[in-house]
């Protein structure tokens, strides 16, 4: 397991508040598009697939930035990691605000934006572990998402506010300039962090590390349930500001007033998943981590069968609902990146996070393009947009069906007893 931890001290806090920080201004980029994706499917002429397979392609090249953060961050750490691959995705965002003119060019240039926003991710989470301990580490690790919920949160609403005056390419470079900022401010605060213990020792093998957590069955469940979460979750922050515009505009047709409040709603929901990975983080600590996964991952799937149907109601109940969606489903989020820190050796846990990232932010490949297809295929068989939009926040809801499931079968197993020390 993982050596303990040096006890955490004031400088501890002041330093995870600085690096919430920089994780913030980071985010921006992760729901650049999401914001303004009816803007930008007017302008470049997309199906809902299309704009589905744009947001579908952030997430592949995601799920490569996380895989490759976590195999170089076993082999050279992960304070290089996480600057090398922040300062590289920063300057892909900005590639993406200034060169984007179509599906194909965003598809490719989003894409390799999130083939380096990784390194913003999953390294941190490698060196909080080691600084906090298992008492306090779902706490440390809940106000890490904490930011960067807040930071999506901002992202929205700066979005909203920008788009209505400057146009929905000025909405982009603001992102974009927002996450070189992140990576810049997260040089200053790595200074004086040392490497992780383990690299004093040579490396294992890719493939034997690989193998080694493969044949971990409880680290495994962790990955398989936040892999059916991913699918909800990524798919939710795809289509969140896209469905609420729709809703605003009360079929009058999305401009950019619609567009921008719909944004301005879904970062209000996005404030609440701030909320959430705080309470979520608490609670792993204090009540354990199944039972974060089984609550959150409930309330999150009750939500997503019964959001899409509400579309014409009040905007006040849809926010509200929207509100509480955002919050269960990023609730657990922090839980599963804290118990694999509990359940496997220090020395291969950038690569347990690799696999976790590779079939969690798999399933996100797929969900926002599996929503917008079932979208595209509703109106073409001649549904009402009511029956549509249910469908499709159903298929989100039916595929992170299992993930509670999977965690009740962890609970069960004697080796949960090593998570928040005993609490399972």
């Amino acid at each position: 397991m993982a050596p303990p931890p040096i006890a955490p001290t004031t400088a501890d806090g002041r330093w995870l508040a600085a690096v919430c920080a920089s994780r913030l201004l980071f985010n921006q980029i992760f729901v650049a598009y999401a914001a303004i994706l009816p803007l930008l499917q007017e302008a470049w002429g997309m199906s809902s697939a299309q704009a589905g397979l744009v947001q579908s392609g952030w997430h592949a090249g995601y799920v490569v930035s996380l895989f490759a953060a976590g195999l170089i961050a076993d082999r050279f750490g992960a304070r290089r990691t996480f600057l090398a691959m922040s300062f590289a995705g920063g300057l892909a965002a900005l590639a993406f605000a200034a060169f984007a003119d179509g599906a194909r060019s965003a598809l490719a240039l989003y894409a390799l934006a999130g083939v380096f926003a990784g390194g913003s991710y999953t390294p941190v989470l490698a060196i909080i572990s080691q600084r906090f301990p298992p008492a306090t580490r779902g706490r440390a690790m809940g106000w890490y998402l904490a930011a960067g919920s807040l930071g999506y949160a901002i992202a929205l609403g700066m979005s909203g506010t920008v788009v209505t005056w400057g146009g929905w390419r000025a909405s982009l470079y603001v992102a974009a300039a927002a996450a070189m900022a992140g990576a810049f401010y997260g040089l200053w605060l790595m200074r004086g962090v040392p490497d992780e213990p383990h690299l004093a020792h040579p490396a294992a093998p890719a493939l034997e590390r690989i193998r080694e957590v493969l044949r971990n069955k409880p680290a495994m469940k962790v990955v398989w349930a936040y892999t059916f979460h991913s699918w909800e979750l990524l798919g939710v922050w795809a289509w969140m500001a896209a469905f609420l515009a729709f809703a605003a505009a009360r079929g009058s047709g999305i401009d950019a007033k619609a567009a921008g409040l719909g944004a301005l709603l879904a970062g209000l929901t996005h404030l609440t998943s701030m909320a959430g990975s705080l309470v979520g983080g608490h609670l792993s600590d204090s009540r354990g981590r199944t039972y974060v996964m089984l609550l959150m991952g409930s309330v999150s799937i009750a939500c997503g069968f019964v959001f899409g149907w509400l579309v014409t109601a009040p905007l006040a109940l849809l926010v509200g609902v929207g509100m509480l969606y955002n919050l269960a489903g990023i609730g657990d989020s922090s839980t599963y990146s804290t118990a694999l820190t509990e359940l496997v050796p220090a020395r291969i846990l950038g690569t347990a996070y690799a696999i976790r990232s590779v079939m969690g932010f798999g399933a996100g490949i797929v969900s926002p393009w599996a929503f917008g297809f079932v979208l595209d295929a509703g109106r073409g068989g001649g549904l009402s947009e009511t029956a549509v939009w249910g469908l499709a926040w159903s298929v989100l809801a039916l595929g992170a069906l299992p993930g509670p499931l999977v965690a009740w079968s962890l609970r069960r197993m004697p080796e949960s007893a090593a998570m928040a020390v005993g609490r399972r």
